[in-house]
């Protein structure tokens, strides 16, 4: 048996829930209106799915793609309208210059909320490190 509310298969202090409850109340507008028309995915979903994949470690648009399907955290982002792997892909291409300042604005809120942790978060997909051939990383 299920929870009535696909929410209450994670705890409310869950990095999801945040999420959801945080970009609620910032201002998408400058992807809403880059859109251009009616696009396939909420743009405030495709938001909280990439900053919760980003978050998770989930960097290809494929693996999200499968996270949605299996993982119960993507599912609640998405309830049962999973993105296709390339609708993702096209959506961060799109409006990468919007989403960085909102992933900036969400990881402040997430410091003050004292959920962050020291790391290295990539918007691009590229990898910044590479062996030199003595071994080292550059």
């Amino acid at each position: 048996m299920f929870p009535p509310f696909p929410r209450d298969w994670l705890p409310e202090d869950h990095l999801v829930c945040f999420l959801l409850d945080v970009t609620a109340q910032i201002d998408i507008s400058p992807i809403v209106e880059d859109d251009g028309g009616q696009p396939p995915f909420h743009p405030r979903m495709m938001l909280v799915l990439l900053l919760y994949a980003y978050s998770a470690g989930v960097f290809s648009s494929r693996r999200i793609m499968q996270q949605c399907a299996t993982d119960a955290a993507f599912r609640i982002i998405l309830g049962e309208d999973i993105p296709n792997f390339r609708r993702i892909a096209e959506f961060l291409a799109r409006h990468l210059k919007h989403l960085q300042p909102l992933f900036l604005e969400v990881l402040v809120l997430c410091r003050e909320a004292g959920l962050l942790k020291v790391g290295r978060l990539s918007l691009d997909g590229t990898k910044k490190l590479r062996r030199t051939r003595h071994g080292t990383r550059r």
